[in-house]
């Protein structure tokens, strides 16, 4: 197997977005508790796990289906040399190893008691979890085609990474906690939106996102609404106000720009959002 080749296929980069909201709700969970901090090293590990596998799925699912045959962003590992079976076996490598760390995370969160009702719960939660990275593209009906990927990438991106990531650590639930959660959705989406409005032009007879249904224009806005939507989410933590330059800059790119040269507003985005999670921790409780 091509290892460099799998490696840009594991889309490395794009693990601080699925970190940024477990850092957020982890961090700020363990601080108000006494869980094992084998906890925190677990959540990390399979969140960056649930990641990949989600890229190696996206990838190889747009491969099948004939959706990257002129693709407008980078080019990944299927175009270097990585076979069909060599990314299944890549996928169920993954798939093992979220489970082993999820249930590692798990069973020292809640001190080895599978009979807490607790623990069965998240591991539901992480099943479903799989069950996303797995089906975004592949799969008979893959949910990515038909324009619910906004919806999964809120939930999964968002509500499930602060306000799970915090349960498991702190074992209770925060209202205070669902505005940041909230935020981190929205920037999330943010980033598939503007990833979309980037690949229109491929994505048309193939995939019906957002942008397909609503057009480029209605697209930016709401690429606004999201990124606005989700700054003022953060807006009672003053320190998160040093990432909006960065923000307010993707946004100018949007409105300015259209198609491949959309690329460098994605990891702006990116990068924005995990800059807001570590000010609003950091800001918090001073970690």
């Amino acid at each position: 197997m091509n290892i460099s080749a799998l490696i840009e296929s594991m889309r490395l980069r794009t693990l601080l977005l699925s970190l940024a909201g477990v850092i957020l709700g982890g961090i700020i969970g363990y601080s108000q508790s006494h869980c094992s901090p084998w906890t925190l090293v677990f959540l990390f590990l399979t969140t960056a796990c649930l990641q990949i596998l989600t890229n190696l799925g996206n990838e190889l699912g747009d491969h099948i289906s004939g959706v990257d045959e002129e693709r407008v962003g980078p080019r990944y590992g299927m175009e270097h040399g990585l076979t069909e079976k060599q990314m299944f076996t890549a996928l169920n490598v993954i798939v093992v190893l979220c489970a082993l760390f999820g249930l590692a995370m798990l069973l020292f969160s809640f001190d080895f008691s599978i009979f807490d009702f607790r623990f069965w719960g998240m591991l539901a939660l992480g099943a479903a979890a799989i069950w996303a990275a797995t089906h975004y593209t592949l799969g008979k009906k893959p949910y990515g085609y038909r324009g619910w990927g906004d919806i999964s990438v809120f939930i999964f991106f968002g509500l499930t990474s602060v306000l799970g990531s915090y349960f498991v650590t702190a074992h209770t639930l925060d209202w205070a906690m669902v505005p940041p959660a909230v935020g981190m959705g929205l920037l999330s989406v943010g980033v598939l939106n503007v990833n979309n409005v980037r690949d229109m032009s491929t994505d048309e007879g193939l995939r019906r996102t957002v942008p397909l249904r609503i057009g480029e224009k209605w697209a930016k806005i709401y690429q606004f609404a999201l990124v606005v939507g989700g700054m003022l989410c953060f807006i009672t933590e003053p320190r998160t106000f040093f990432a909006w330059p960065l923000l307010i800059w993707h946004l100018y790119m949007v409105r300015t720009r259209s198609g491949k040269a959309l690329d460098p507003a994605l990891p702006l985005l990116v990068v924005s959002t995990f800059l807001v999670a570590v000010l609003f921790t950091w800001a918090r409780y001073g970690l």
